[in-house]
């Protein structure tokens, strides 16, 4: 017989195509299902494209740490950012100041992670296609929900978040 403890259930069911890799890549050419290569097709409110550029863009991550996390993608299917040319360099590093400041001014963002995961071993979870992550982080943002129910709390839907970003963005 089952004991009640008392806890009530967050239910998160879509994490689950993350959890069972859905849409994830089958292989690491860009014609083996990259989301990156096929989000830029997509409008930007399907996509949750933030702001598109000449050689990169800014997309909402569909599994975020917090809300608001971007991240900022190159066209061009590489996963090393020693590949990068120049131009690719240049807009990226443009791409993420623009995307810190508008997420200072569209969510009041107090600090930041900013990084890539270079490689599977190094934690990234499509390694075949180079995106660097945008984190926005506020004082107390995080509590007890991740560590002891293994479940992250956003208080704004993505479609709600990408209009936000998307009107902030200079």
């Amino acid at each position: 017989m089952h004991e009640p403890d008392n806890f009530d259930r967050l239910w998160t069911p879509h994490r689950m195509a993350y959890i069972k890799g859905e849409n994830k890549p089958t292989g690491s050419g860009a014609e083996d299902g990259c989301p990156f290569c096929e989000i830029p097709k997509l409008s930007d409110e399907d996509g949750l494209v933030v702001a598109r550029g000449e050689v990169v863009f800014a997309v909402l991550n569909l599994y975020p740490y917090n809300s608001g996390h971007l991240m900022v993608v190159p066209y061009r299917h590489v996963s090393g950012y020693d590949e990068l040319d120049v131009a690719e360099m240049t807009e990226l590093g443009d791409f993420t100041q623009r995307a810190l400041r508008a997420l200072r001014k569209g969510s009041g963002a107090q600090g930041f992670n900013v990084g890539m995961n270079l490689g599977h071993v190094a934690g990234a979870g499509i390694a075949a296609h180079l995106h660097q992550h945008v984190v926005p982080r506020w004082g107390g943002d995080t509590n007890f929900m991740p560590v002891v129910a293994q479940t992250k709390v956003l208080p704004q839907l993505l479609h709600d978040t990408r209009e936000m970003l998307a009107q902030a963005w200079e």
